[in-house]
């Protein structure tokens, strides 16, 4: 099994920064991508942004310029540093990672529980 924790989420000012942090730990054999992803009250759970195991990135259109999400492998863990917030971005960020377990040797999904990001106008 794969666990995954953030952390980093809080109450902000519109302006300010915040930088949310997820750390994968268990039997993991490899992960091959990992994101974040928001939920909003009364919305659907959104892409916020993605990092495959090349480097490559993903991002919403929302946040494009304003949010970088970053990676260190020794770690397994994925950050998202967010610039610029606003109102509309407050929102319960979830982590996500495709990782191929030792016990499972298939790819699977897992989630994170969900760290609360509050943008104050």
């Amino acid at each position: 099994q794969v666990q995954l924790v953030e952390s980093g989420g809080g109450l902000v000012q519109t302006g300010g920064s915040l930088r949310l942090s997820c750390a994968a730990s268990g039997s993991i054999r490899r992960i091959n991508h990992m994101g974040w992803y928001r939920q909003a009250p009364g919305k659907q759970r959104e892409l916020v942004a993605t990092i495959r195991g090349d480097g490559s990135t993903n991002y919403a259109d929302s946040v494009k310029g304003r949010f970088t999400i970053s990676t260190d492998n020794a770690k397994n863990t994925v950050y998202l540093q967010m610039n610029s917030l606003n109102p509309e971005d407050t929102a319960v960020y979830y982590c996500r990672t495709l990782a191929v377990s030792v016990t499972s040797g298939s790819e699977r999904s897992y989630w994170g529980q969900g760290t609360q990001v509050t943008v104050s106008s």
